[in-house]
């Protein structure tokens, strides 16, 4: 993900209390410098003020930062002869996320629920039956139409 030109995350989005993994191709990188630093805090006070040494590769520098805060990513970089690439002294800076709230799992609940749940599921199957059969056979009953009809074969 290219959040500002020469500089790339490995993901999407920066959630909070993650790690990320940040490349750098500007202009310390293009100058040939050797070591470069990532210096960066959290908040309009760079707040959890930290350096990462930088590890060089031909795509860039890169190196992975602990994301410990809600307030917005502060990042500039140096390199060992103390120069700077600081966006023009506006700093590079990048919104964080808040991590996403966990689903939370009920551990072993009382066997008892799925079987209450069951005895008055069958119940309720038992009673519906009980009123068709009502509903079904009274109306036989009081006309006295209510013995087994007969077919032909077995009169014969």
């Amino acid at each position: 993900m290219e959040l500002v030109k020469n500089i790339f995350f490995n993901t999407d989005k920066l959630i909070a209390n993650s790690t990320v993994k940040i490349s750098y191709t500007g202009e310390l990188f293009q100058n040939g410098s050797e070591n470069v630093y990532a210096h960066f805090g959290f908040g309009n006070n760079w707040d959890n003020l930290k350096e990462v040494k930088m590890t060089k590769s031909e795509l860039g520098f890169q190196a992975e930062i602990e994301l410990n805060s809600e307030e917005p990513l502060n990042l500039c970089f140096r390199n060992s002869n103390n120069e700077w690439d600081n966006n023009q002294g506006q700093n590079y800076s990048f919104e964080i996320e808040s991590a996403p709230t966990a689903l939370s799992v009920v551990e072993d609940q009382a066997i008892e629920y799925p079987r209450r749940l069951r005895r008055s599921y069958i119940w309720s199957k038992k009673i519906k039956l009980a009123l068709y059969r009502i509903f079904r056979y009274f109306p036989k009953l009081i006309s006295g139409n209510y013995k087994k009809t007969t077919t032909d074969n077995e009169n014969v």
